[in-house]
């Protein structure tokens, strides 16, 4: 018969998990993550009689809060517990595993469905039981109010500090730089500043303000070139004036103005215009997009032009019989077109034939004659990233694509005829291609 009194227990392998909120302390020979992994490897050992061991495997989390699950250490002790290589949980308290009661209730899933045993050294209680698991909610509960009401300290803190134009951290604006809490500035990026909103004075246009930013190799503080986002976000930064801004709300900083009021004030007075309006005046300085390329039925060029009606400014392309008062002039056909219109269907027919097999297929074959090492998913990529491309060019830059692949557009009674310049698509592949190796990743 056996001897029950001498039957060993059956093993069970501990698991620990350590983690702390902030950073600070972490560089330390001792840290708080090495006292708690101390505190529940020795509550372990006292356990040695009940078959208890340990895991050697550090599940440590140093610098996360407690309010995620997102968390490294703990998504590899649960994709561990998910294996069947822990029977049991020790931690050194219950917020040291979640601060809240709904992701904690995510855990006890977890645990459950795995028979998974949670143990906190400083907090003796028996999930087992509704006494247990009673006290067990109540601690969360405490340990969830507590990191809320951290949690309102400092954004109290963090508001009440902007309001007295206090530097709180964060990304230093260009212009600037973070010493001792403040912001200093930085002479040679005050300037670029100051150029950026003096050009904008004069332009009126974000969009030849960039152009000319970035042909001036222009970048910000990551090293990032110039684009209109960061333009515009430049632009709407009341911190050059001498501000610090909370939540829409601006006070009085701590810190020097790089710009004056009444520059400012001369900034925000354009950028009250539409941009609409401000993007027709812009196009009215850059060369129509199809001059030059666009004919009626007849053979006849038809020459961009505009008229202004108030404000307003309204852009056409009209016949050059029209213009010239040739015989025939009024009865044949479309003679004068909305400029914007027939622009679009005719970057509407080039999107559509870029992307025809049988223009990737002759554009392969045309850069593999010039000895370039390309595939055919790299060929067929550039053309259906054409969109992309289109968007991020300026106008001057797709006045210059489309000179580049259209060779002649006739309009007819019908609708539109586009001659494709097939020679030029490769090279729009090149462009394409060596533009996404510059793109950082």
């Amino acid at each position: 018969m056996k001897d029950i009194a001498t039957e060993r227990p059956r093993r069970k392998r501990c698991a620990v998990y350590t983690r702390k909120s902030s950073e600070e302390g972490l560089d330390m020979a001792f840290n708080s993550l090495d006292a708690q992994r101390e505190a529940c490897e020795a509550y372990i050992l006292s356990q040695k009689t009940e078959g208890w061991v340990l895991i050697k495997d550090a599940y440590d989390d140093g610098g996360i809060s407690g309010g995620t699950l997102e968390r490294p250490g703990l998504q590899r002790l649960l994709a561990d517990i998910e294996d069947g290589f822990v029977d049991v949980v020790v931690v050194y308290k219950i917020d040291r595993l979640s601060r809240s009661l709904m992701d904690f209730s995510k855990l006890v899933e977890v645990f459950e469905r795995n028979d998974v045993t949670f143990v906190s050294v400083t907090q003796s209680f028996n999930t087992t039981s509704s006494m247990g698991r009673l006290t067990l909610n109540i601690l969360l509960s405490f340990a969830q109010f507590e990191r809320e009401v951290i949690g309102e300290r400092i954004r109290d803190k963090v508001a009440a500090s902007r309001k007295r134009g206090i530097w709180m951290g964060g990304y230093v604006p260009m212009g600037y730089d973070a010493a001792d809490r403040k912001l200093v500035i930085n002479a040679e990026e005050a300037a670029q500043v100051r150029r950026v909103f003096g050009r904008f004075v004069e332009l009126g246009s974000a969009t030849v303000l960039t152009q000319e930013m970035r042909a001036a190799g222009l970048r910000n503080k990551r090293g990032r070139l110039i684009d209109k986002g960061i333009i515009y976000r430049m632009l709407g930064n009341r911190v050059y004036i001498g501000e610090a801004v909370h939540k829409g709300q601006s006070y009085p900083g701590e810190h020097d103005a790089i710009i004056s009021k009444d520059l400012w004030d001369q900034v925000r007075a354009i950028m009250q215009t539409s941009p609409r309006a401000r993007a027709a005046n812009t196009r009215a300085k850059t060369p129509a997009l199809l001059k030059g390329l666009i004919f009626t039925d007849t053979g006849a060029a038809m020459t961009p032009t505009f008229t202004r009606k108030g404000a307003k400014q309204y852009r056409y392309y009209i016949s050059m019989d029209l213009v010239r008062n040739r015989e025939g002039s009024s009865t044949a056909g479309a003679r004068r077109l909305p400029a914007g219109m027939i622009e679009e269907a005719v970057i509407g027919e080039l999107r559509s034939l870029l992307r025809t097999p049988e223009i990737a297929t002759h554009a392969l074959q045309s850069l593999r004659r010039d000895a370039a090492k390309i595939s055919e998913a790299e060929v067929v990529a550039a053309l259906s990233g054409f969109d992309d491309l289109w968007r991020a060019l300026f106008p001057a830059e797709q006045t210059r694509i489309i000179q580049l692949l259209v060779r002649r557009a006739t309009v007819t009674e019908a609708g539109l005829v586009l001659d494709l310049r097939s020679e030029g698509i490769p090279g729009l592949i090149r462009e394409m291609l060596q533009r996404s190796a510059r793109e950082p990743a």
